[in-house]
């Protein structure tokens, strides 16, 4: 089983409920005495995260396994989001304890989200647990380990207003030599009364311009040709060279003083220009944040892919308000058409969907549906909603909508988006559109696949070309999920 979670990316883009994406560590002997084993589970940032961690232990004496049998420490990176990915993380703890009672020397950590949530309580909850480590905390990870070691249970989730860990290499552990991310800020201001995020990664704050520039720098003279830039809200990310404090900013600005600032479209530029042959992406953005200024500067630049994940969570203003998202329906509305207007009908759009959210009307839910209509996103992950303790939707609302009418609600915004998608692949056959090759297709060996800019999988015969190569392809065919061509010169 592990090997195989090794190598797959499970998201599909318009199921029922996307998939917990899992992603492990890999084989690696350079010598040094002790075997890592990491899991990841969830987002983006969490596998940006995993790289990290690794990169520290390599510098305190481990090396990565890919089998969990072999390791000496194993970490479990996890998400908080929903139920279901606690649920699975716990089952996953259940798997290690025969491993742990054959090899009882094993050091057991939970890092990341959970473990921020639930803190000491885990340690109660799971007995198998040694270490417990929140996002903020993992300079601190090889002496944590060091205290297990001697029968000392260890616990650290102090959330920080100042890590970004912008002078840590990341060891890139999932990486097809192809694609990377690279982490622009960390924790999120926004409170959206249905997340746990703010709890679990803290306050935002912005990392350094010239060290994410040398990052991507260095990918590209590694061989790699396409950068995304990760932030639970990359469209707020502000920094300057006289205090990287985003409230001190925000107070010089209203007092009118002036202060050097680089926010996102001064970054993306800067990223961009490092060379036309590095693509960059970014996620994720916020409506109520996303300017023209970005979208201009998206247009300037050809290897700015043309794609903005742009989460709606619901289609009616009233749910919006209660879900604290700060913007309306229209709000939402003239950024779509802002995007239209600037990048074209062809720029890639997806969004985020919660169905059956606290008092949502038939009317609201069918506001959702038609704002799907309205937008024609390309893909989106759609859920019903899942209370989360400690939340302010978990304090403040009653969870009312019965589950048999949340997945109803659920299963109608899936058949939309399953339509919407066809559609919109449809408008792209018979355009030759160029596509990075990430690999081979995991279907076929005599195929390859990538991605277009607008993010979505191209898959083509194999015949001279190689992963990493930029090709035209001539898109012949499609389904809701996939375009299918043929290279072109």
């Amino acid at each position: 089983m592990d090997q195989i979670i090794q190598d797959i990316d499970i998201v599909d883009r318009n199921s029922q409920e996307a998939m917990e994406t899992v992603k492990t560590s890999k084989e690696e002997n350079t010598g040094k005495t002790k075997k890592l084993y990491i899991e990841s589970y969830g987002c983006q940032m969490n596998f940006a995260d995993s790289e990290i961690v690794t990169s520290i232990m390599k510098e305190n004496g481990y090396d990565t396994t890919s089998e969990f049998e072999n390791a000496d420490v194993v970490f479990l990176n996890t998400c908080s989001i929903r139920e279901k990915a606690e649920q699975t993380v716990r089952n996953r703890l259940n798997q290690f304890n025969a491993i742990k009672k054959r090899k009882p020397e094993m050091t057991i950590g939970v890092l990341g989200c959970m473990a921020e949530r639930l803190k000491e309580k885990l340690l109660e909850e799971e007995k198998i647990v040694d270490v417990v480590v929140g996002p903020d905390a993992y300079r601190d990870l090889p002496q944590l380990v060091d205290s297990a070691e001697e029968g000392l249970k260890a616990v650290n989730t102090f959330l920080s207003r100042e890590e970004t860990y912008a002078d840590i290499s990341p060891v890139r552990l999932n990486s097809n030599g192809v694609t990377a991310f690279i982490s622009i800020m960390r924790g999120c201001d926004n409170m959206c009364s249905f997340c746990v995020v703010p709890f679990t990664r803290g306050r935002e704050r912005s990392r350094d311009p010239h060290s994410i520039v040398r990052e991507a720098q260095d990918l590209f003279d590694q061989g790699y040709k396409e950068v995304t830039l990760l932030g639970q809200n990359v469209d707020s990310y502000k920094w300057s060279p006289e205090e990287n404090n985003k409230a001190w900013l925000e107070k010089k600005e209203k007092k009118g003083q002036e202060v050097e600032i680089i926010n996102f479209a001064n970054l993306i530029e800067m990223v961009a220009k490092i060379s036309p042959d590095l693509r960059v992406r970014f996620s994720t953005s916020h409506p109520k944040d996303i300017t023209d200024e970005v979208l201009h500067t998206m247009k300037k630049y050809e290897n700015i892919c043309k794609y903005i994940h742009l989460p709606a969570q619901s289609g009616n203003s009233r749910v919006l308000d209660l879900m604290n998202r700060t913007y309306t329906r229209e709000w939402y509305i003239n950024r779509v058409d802002a995007i239209r207007d600037i990048l074209g009908e062809e720029c890639g759009i997806s969004s985020d969907m919660i169905a059956g959210f606290c008092t949502e009307t038939e009317e609201e839910h069918q506001e959702t549906l038609t704002l799907m209509d309205y937008v024609q996103y390309d893909f989106s992950y759609m859920f019903f909603y899942s209370e989360r303790p400690g939340t302010l939707a978990a304090k403040k609302f009653e969870d009312d909508i019965p589950l048999e009418v949340k997945k109803r609600r659920l299963q109608e915004i899936i058949n939309k988006q399953q339509g919407i998608s066809l559609e919109r692949n449809k408008l792209d056959v018979g355009q030759v559109q160029r596509v990075l090759i990430e690999g081979v297709s995991k279907r076929s060996d005599e195929h390859l696949q990538g991605r277009n800019s607008a993010n979505k999988v191209v898959i083509f015969p194999r015949e001279q070309y190689q992963k990493g190569d930029y090709v035209n392809v001539k898109i012949e065919d499609c389904t809701a999920a996939t375009l299918f061509g043929t290279a072109v010169q």
